[in-house]
This record gives C-alpha cells, structure tokens and sequence, in this order.
C-alpha cells in the first residue's frame, strides 16, 4: 500500500515545474514583498520597441536579495501613507540589452515613437543616452518603480509615462509638470533614497542600490 502511495505521489509531482534556480545571491522579489504591484513592461508589447523583449520569459520580478530587502523597507514605509510601490523593471539580462541596441541600429521601426520618444530622432538615442550597450539594470540591483495608491491600486501621477525618452523625464524638470507631479516624483526618490537606493537624475523611476553586490558583473541569465 506504501508502495503504491509513493509511486502515485511521485506521478503527481511530475507535473509540477520544478522553481528555476537563480545564481547565488539572487531571490524573486515576490516571494519576499507579496504585496509588490509587478508589471514587467519588456515581457508585453507595451514598451518602446512594441514587443516582448529577448530574455524575458516570465513575468518575474528578480533582484539581489541586498536590494529585496531594501525595496522590502521601501514597502512598507509606504504602506503607512497608503502607497506601495509597482515595478516596471528589475534585473534585466545582457542579452535584453543587445537586443534593445540592435532595435536602436534599426531606424525604419519607429512603431512605438510616439508614445516614447516624440522629440527626439531614433538615430539619436544613443548619443543622447537612452540606449547604451551596457545597463546597470544586468547587475541586479536597479530598479525601475512608480508610486500606487494601495486602495485601487492606480499608479500616482508623475507628469510622464514610464520610459518616455525626454528631458521632462528627469526628476528635477519643472517646466513642463505640475507642482502636485513634482511633489510626488520627491516623494518616491525620498522614499527610495531613505532605504539605500540612489537616483538617476535623467529617469524619475531609476533606483540603484548604493552597495550593489556586484557592482562589476553583468548578467545574462534569462528572466524566467
């Protein structure tokens, strides 16, 4: 009988995928901030190259566990305004990276222009520095987040669209963004910076820890 009840378990666990195992000192932030709001933007069509991005092949929030828990922090912090936090992006593979340049080399695919870079030629985006062959992304310990309110779970205003290619992108610009914008925009970097992570003063969403674990090393595992 114990026979039977241990080939029959074994057949059920069979069809259960086995959990992808993570370099060392790798974790899927989920596991770890149930409460996180995810929306992977290189896994989906909407991104400014309009499809899915190579290297990611789940919807799968990975970090370092330095940064976890950092963001964990950050979590919770705002959960006391009745804010929490959606990440657009995390650890982003080499290979994700090489494909963003060779759409960049394209210059005939300009599908996604309008949405993410209206003032600005695709043939400029690398000397303008949205595109570059290397991302600290790959690291494993940037972060690309926006506020959400915890009550319907709506992103808080921040006066442009994640990844909009422009100047008004840059926390400080107040030119072209209300004051209410900019306060929130503060109070993200504040919130991030409050736990260990520094900003990027051309991107309102980009995070990197201060102390990152591999400050040299450039990853390619896939995101899945």
């Amino acid at each position: 009988m114990k026979k039977l009840l241990f080939m029959a378990l074994g057949s059920l666990l069979a069809f259960i995928p086995a959990q992808h195992k993570l370099p060392e000192g790798f974790v899927y932030v989920e596991d770890y901030i149930p409460s996180l709001q995810v929306e992977l933007r290189y896994t989906s069509q909407n991104n400014f190259m309009g499809r899915p991005v190579n290297g990611y092949e789940s919807r799968k929030c990975i970090l370092s566990m330095q940064a976890t828990n950092a963001l964990k922090a950050v979590q919770a912090d705002l959960a006391q305004k009745k804010l929490g936090l959606k990440v657009f992006d995390a650890y982003r593979p080499q290979r994700a990276v090489n494909d963003f340049v060779e759409w960049a080399k394209d210059l005939s695919d300009t599908a996604m222009k309008s949405s993410y870079y209206p003032q600005v030629k695709k043939s400029e985006l690398f000397e303008k520095g949205y595109i570059a062959a290397r991302s600290s992304h790959s690291r494993g310990s940037t972060v690309d987040v926006t506020l959400v309110y915890l009550e319907d779970g709506k992103e808080v205003d921040m006066g442009t669209p994640y990844d909009y290619f422009s100047p008004v992108s840059w926390p400080t610009h107040m030119a072209s963004i209300t004051e209410t914008q900019y306060v929130n925009r503060m109070l993200l970097q504040r919130s991030m910076e409050k736990h260990g992570f520094l900003h990027l003063p051309t991107e309102w969403w980009h995070f990197t820890l201060d102390g990152e674990p591999f400050p040299d090393t450039y990853f390619d595992f896939p995101v899945r």
